[in-house]
């Protein structure tokens, strides 16, 4: 168990190191500008999608059009076109798909993580610690010791939000805050953070996970994220805002996903015998 003194930068250190340990998270030491992160999405980017470009980098003007197509849009519009592709014109005329995330492959996928990136704009801001899918900053986690309220990380994100995000953070998709003794997760938002949409995640028997070091395994594990991003994140056109599932909710969609698929072999099955049994003609 982590020590009930333990400073905030102790527990920073303590979670890279969990994630590096147990999740192979690549760890990204020095982001202190927004070049650093746009060259590091630049290298990640093309990696994934190295077989679609026939292995050609992308020029300066093509990453150019890549980034004016991404950056200074609202939350909402920027995970729409997280899970779009872009049709990037190549300066030979020829046009590719560009994904942002392989749904097809959640191994293709290739996870950072990084702390204390600095980011000025009207104050300088220092974010403790960010996970990077394919170069994206995705995943925000707020800091504290244990003892402090975990309200006063809620309101440093709402603070995050209001004055600090742009440009390829407006893609953060999720923030975890803890104290080490509880951790809750909840969905970026273009509107104030309500408490309310703050929630702690659960096990099957929908036990609560409270504790960093078991948060780590039931939702950082990079397999788990890719879910909660593909499968279990609701874009509500509505109200123009993510909305992120419950545990609860996710155990039950797969049940229910799991039911449809045994209801329909089991009708496959049937046909199968009746028309080897010759009862079914013309069908």
């Amino acid at each position: 168990s982590i020590l009930s003194f333990q400073s905030e930068a102790e527990l920073e250190n303590w979670l890279i190191n969990e994630l590096q340990k147990q999740f192979n998270y690549l760890y990204f030491k020095k982001i202190e500008d927004k070049e650093t992160l746009e060259d590091n999405f630049r290298t990640n980017l093309y990696n994934l999608n190295k077989e679609d470009l026939n292995n050609l980098p992308f020029t300066d003007t093509e990453f150019d059009r890549i980034l004016t197509y991404l950056k200074d849009k609202s939350v909402y519009q920027s995970a729409k076109q997280l899970r779009d592709k872009y049709v990037l014109e190549r300066e030979d005329g020829s046009k590719v798909h560009i994904k942002f995330l392989d749904y097809d492959d959640y191994s293709n996928n290739k996870v950072q993580v990084a702390n204390q990136i600095t980011v000025i704009n009207k104050y300088e801001t220092r974010f403790d610690v960010t996970l990077l899918i394919n170069g994206l900053p995705l995943i925000q986690l707020e800091l504290k010791k244990r003892g402090i309220a975990l309200e006063d990380a809620f309101n440093q994100t709402e603070r995050y939000r209001r004055h600090a995000y742009t440009g390829l953070f407006k893609y953060i998709q999720i923030f975890v805050i803890t104290n080490g003794t509880n951790t809750k997760y909840y969905a970026n938002s273009d509107n104030t953070f309500l408490h309310s949409s703050a929630f702690y995640w659960t096990d099957e028997e929908n036990k609560r996970i409270n504790d960093i070091k078991d948060f780590i395994p039931a939702f950082l594990n990079p397999d788990r994220l890719f879910k909660m991003l593909h499968l279990y994140t609701v874009l509500n056109d509505t109200e123009r805002c993510m909305m992120i599932m419950l545990m609860l909710q996710n155990f039950c969609l797969i049940k229910l996903f799991l039911l449809m698929i045994t209801v329909i072999s089991g009708i496959q099955q049937g046909l199968e015998k009746l028309l080897l049994a010759g009862n079914v003609q013309n069908f």
